[in-house]
């Protein structure tokens, strides 16, 4: 089981694990003989950063020390974090503010009666820690055995995760259990006194050889739209297009809806119209 580690120890296993996949050559360093450990030296981009060596030291070993946001910048870019790693770094260092740990907001009926409307589009909406709120009876066939926990909500990452159902239906299971971790990683660091997430994690640590091995690896990821392949009940493999929705009243509650991309679009709108009060 992982001991959740605090603030200053976050960002020092962020810095560490994007110093470790950064090369001398990417950066313009010569090759000076073998290396015990993977990408740069620890010298080696504090000089690149412009900062002091043991300071950059002290602030990847969790010291209390604090880092300018000019300092972090030159540390982001010397390190090619895209946007979504420099927020997840200002965060780490204290330059966001941080989600306070609270309850979550129940959703209102009519909210949850949202997916219901898209059938027979597989929707559900979820929570910041990827808690089922609410679905319609597609998502329940093309996530089987999804809603099956009495006494507590399903979770989308703990069914990808840890049910054997989910690598037949996720035709590439490993891209996108890996980018669902980096994106659970992204929401856990601005909730670091939540329990939901902690326990959620050691959960996935307890249960999955593949989140034991790339939980360390660090990668962040903010939740986006995209493109599954996803193979149904049927046994027929279909190439869906995904949209997510942030609820306006509660952000990190999300409503995502799941079309096949092979229908016609004029069908796909019909069916959605006829399915919703007063669209047209």
């Amino acid at each position: 089981m992982p001991k959740q580690p605090d603030q200053r120890q976050e960002l020092g296993a962020f810095l560490r694990s994007r110093r470790e996949r950064i090369t001398p050559d990417e950066v313009g360093l010569p090759q000076t003989g073998r290396r015990r450990t993977p990408g740069l030296r620890r010298e080696e981009l504090a000089l690149l950063a412009g900062i002091s060596s043991t300071w950059y030291t002290y602030l990847e070993q969790g010291r209390e020390i604090r880092a300018s946001e000019q300092v972090l910048e030159s540390l982001a870019s010397v390190l090619r974090l895209d946007r979504h790693e420099r927020g997840h770094l200002l965060q780490l260092a204290g330059h966001v503010p941080l989600a306070e740990a609270e309850a979550p907001e129940p959703l209102t009926p009519e909210v949850a009666a949202v997916p219901l409307l898209l059938q027979p589009h597989p929707s559900y909406i979820i929570d910041g820690n990827y808690d089922v709120l609410s679905h319609n009876q597609a998502a329940d066939q093309l996530f089987p055995n999804l809603i099956t926990e009495a006494g507590r909500p399903a979770n989308f990452v703990r069914w990808v995760f840890l049910e054997p159902a989910a690598r037949d239906v996720l035709v590439d299971w490993e891209p996108e259990a890996r980018g669902l971790l980096a994106r659970l990683r992204t929401l856990a660091g601005r909730h670091p006194a939540d329990p939901r997430y902690t326990r959620l994690i050691e959960e996935l640590h307890e249960g999955s050889p593949e989140a034991q091995t790339w939980w360390p690896q660090y990668e962040v990821q903010a939740r986006h739209s995209g493109r599954k392949r996803l193979r149904h009940p049927g046994r027929k493999t279909i190439d869906y297009t995904y949209t997510a929705f942030h609820l306006a009243e509660q952000p990190e509650q999300t409503l995502v809806i799941y079309f096949d991309s092979t229908e016609p679009a004029e069908r796909g709108r019909s069916s959605v119209s006829d399915h919703v009060p007063g669209s047209s």
